[in-house]
């Protein structure tokens, strides 16, 4: 292949690397040897993690862990355009500036659909395995060329942004990979069989409908502590979903985990953990941090009760 996964590894770690020199020249950051330090961790996971020893990697891991523990990532004092810079500026582009955010997904859609096509002397251009994620670095590129031909700005400016972004989010641009990390280490570590124990032990769980809503309300609040749906689903159901919902009562397995993924995410709004669906667009608007998980609430404490009778009624039909 031409294009693999590690070429987009490569472009991310490139991104954080920036960054980290960007940090640690910003006179303006009090803590700018410290969060330099994270972010450069970071990036060495990116660029040559396949590289070192897993270790390594671990030990590093737990460093960022200490680093941001003791507030050591914070961001400089960056100095914003003037409201009348950003009016005139979507006064001259109007409509334009939704080209580049579109392109991203329909170059990743495209890519994605035409990839067992894309064949150059008889090597196919996308990773197969990941034409995906890496269609979509593909669109990221693409649409920052066209970004900066709209804008007749350079790339060099992305890059400012890029890291006004990152300050803002700060150790929360960590989350995700770390937290689908903890996810497989649960895993390894017999937390399922932990948790079937607990639940048989203190929870009356001869009655259907509570080992029902044991596992409709585990799956929401261990995604809630993780921050992953996908990393709760193994512990949940590993530890209740088929021990006991398909063990002992013979409901459907499928039904099971469809409307427990659906209850993992109405965890996913209600947890800053979950920082790519919760704290990215509360920092992209500009907006206090909890504001969107705020919003949120209502709407996943209604369908997590009503995922309990959903899958009461169907999984044993």
């Amino acid at each position: 292949m031409i294009l693999s996964i590690q070429h987009l590894y490569y472009l991310v770690g490139f991104v954080l690397a920036v960054t980290a020199v960007m940090t640690l020249r910003d006179a303006s950051n009090p803590k700018r040897y410290s969060a330099g330090l994270f972010w450069a961790l970071y990036a060495a996971v990116f660029l040559v993690g396949e590289q070192l020893p897993p270790t390594w990697v671990g030990a590093g891991a737990v460093l960022m862990a200490v680093i941001a523990g003791f507030g050591g990532v914070a961001g400089g004092r960056l100095a914003p355009r003037s409201d009348a810079e950003y009016l005139a500026s979507a006064k001259r582009l109007g409509n334009k500036l939704f080209a580049p955010a579109l392109a991203i997904p329909l170059i990743t859609m495209a890519g994605t659909l035409s990839a067992k096509h894309l064949v150059i002397g008889g090597t196919p251009l996308l990773d197969p395995k990941n034409a995906t994620l890496v269609s979509l670095g593909v669109g990221c590129v693409l649409s920052l060329a066209l970004v900066c031909w709209l804008t007749r700005e350079t790339p060099a400016q992305g890059m400012r942004e890029s890291r006004r972004l990152i300050d803002a989010l700060g150790w929360a641009l960590v989350l995700p990979q770390m937290l689908g990390m903890l996810g497989l280490v649960f895993s390894d570590a017999g937390v399922g069989k932990a948790v079937a124990h607990v639940t048989t032990t203190y929870i009356n769980m001869d009655m259907r409908f509570v080992a029902v809503a044991v596992y409709v309300i585990g799956m929401a609040l261990f995604t809630i502590i993780m921050g992953n749906g996908f990393a709760a689903f193994p512990v949940m159901t590993g530890g209740v979903g088929v021990p006991v919902l398909v063990g002992v009562y013979h409901g459907d397995p499928a039904v099971m985990a469809a409307v427990g993924m659906l209850s993992g995410y109405c965890g996913t709004l209600l947890t800053p953990m979950a920082a790519n669906f919760n704290l990215v667009p509360a920092a992209l608007l500009e907006i206090d941090k909890n504001a969107v998980i705020r919003a949120q609430m209502p709407t996943a404490i209604a369908l997590l009760i009503a995922n309990i009778f959903l899958l009461n009624f169907l999984m044993f039909r």
